[in-house]
């Protein structure tokens, strides 16, 4: 099965038309929520890694004879293996991506921010 890729909006990087200021801000708004999108991948990769690790010690106690042999907890020792492989696998995806949208997105908030024409305050002395 083949699954297409919506293009995201920053991969084209051309500025948008409008208020640069308004722009500048959905995308901070956008950089925070995919940041937080990062930081869930984050937790989920280390819960799945302490779930193949738990799995795989299960298993190893299981053939060393450690623990008495039964089919049924092979069986969950292995699942529990490969579902932590699939998990970590599939956040570690999304978390590359997620983190590519956020360096597309920076740079292009860095390009409106130096399209603005900004003033430099000087201060002034009062007598």
């Amino acid at each position: 099965m083949e699954t297409h890729r919506q293009p995201h909006p920053h991969d084209t990087m051309r500025l948008p038309a409008g208020d640069p200021r308004t722009e500048i801000l959905r995308l901070e708004t956008e950089i925070e929520e995919l940041t937080e999108v990062i930081e869930r991948c984050r937790k989920i990769i280390l819960m799945s890694k302490i779930a193949v690790a738990a799995g795989s010690i299960w298993l190893l106690a299981l053939t060393l004879g450690v623990i008495r042999f039964d089919p049924v907890a092979m069986i969950g020792a292995m699942a529990v293996v490969i579902g932590g492989t699939v998990i970590f696998g599939s956040n570690m995806s999304t978390a590359k991506q997620t983190a590519a949208a956020v360096q597309s997105a920076e740079a292009l908030r860095a390009e409106l921010i130096d399209k603005i024409d900004l003033r430099v305050v000087t201060e002034q002395t009062q007598l």
